[in-house]
């Protein structure tokens, strides 16, 4: 299911909300997704053996391999989620593997926005696909950073959500206003409570007229792997479950709610 909501005037505290975004739900299955992203040894599969809510979750797979160089994702993906002005909620919950190894620093991305920009006008550093949000965990810690303003050197700022357990499922909503000049905002909620909250900040990339959507990503890119070409531990396989993830308007549109 995937519809407009044109008319919605919800109030998001401290900004009016200027645009709206559209209104997406999914219960832990492949369907109604614009796509999957699973590179390499990667898997995206949906299973019943473990789940939020009954019945079904996504569950994403990455393998280390010394050979290889490439990026690894493993991803389910939504297109289109939001334009610069827009604002909006966002939401999933996820479970790391109960085995998941906190002992080593490296980041392991579980959900992101990016936007195929390659014939922006100010793209001058030759890539394709740009990020802006990317929500990692870090050991025990999850993160967030924001990322606007100029797309090749644009304003980068990280900041810490809060702690999570392996094995647990948590639940994450985040409320955004997408702006490229310093007007932007971010808030966080951690299984219900907030968590994190900064305005004035850059969170999107130059786009006046509106034409470069951005599409939501959530499952595992292994983006600490690629970086720093090389594993650190012992943990060649990383796993994660991502169930009930909302987007829309309010933060009931996009809260998977208590079990």
């Amino acid at each position: 299911m995937y519809t407009s909501k044109a008319t919605a005037l919800a109030l998001l505290a401290p900004f009016i909300l200027v645009s709206a975004v559209p209104v997406f739900k999914n219960q832990g299955t492949l369907d109604g997704w614009d796509g999957t992203n699973h590179e390499h040894k990667g898997t995206v599969s949906q299973v019943s053996d473990k789940s939020y809510k009954p019945d079904t979750a996504i569950k994403v797979v990455q393998i280390y391999d010394p050979s290889y160089t490439g990026r690894y994702h493993s991803e389910v993906r939504k297109k289109d989620v939001y334009r610069a002005g827009d604002e909006g909620y966002y939401g999933f919950a996820f479970r790391l593997d109960p085995d998941w190894d906190t002992a080593h620093g490296q980041t392991f991305n579980i959900a992101q926005f990016i936007g195929d920009l390659e014939d922006h006008p100010d793209n001058t550093c030759g890539d394709t696909w740009i990020p802006s949000m990317m929500l990692w965990v870090e050991k025990d810690r999850l993160r967030i950073r924001s990322k606007g303003g100029d797309m090749c050197d644009g304003t980068l700022q990280k900041f810490e959500v809060g702690t999570v357990r392996p094995g647990a499922w948590h639940r994450v909503v985040l409320q955004a206003r997408w702006a490229s000049d310093g007007s932007g905002y971010y808030k966080v909620w951690l299984d219900g409570e907030e968590a994190l909250e900064r305005s004035g900040i850059a969170t999107t990339y130059g786009d006046a007229q509106k034409k470069y959507g951005f599409e939501f990503r959530a499952g595992l890119y292994a983006n600490g792997w690629h970086d720093d070409k090389k594993m650190e531990g012992g943990q060649g396989t990383r796993q994660l479950w991502i169930d009930e993830v909302g987007i829309g308007n309010t933060y009931e549109d996009a809260d998977p709610g208590e079990k």
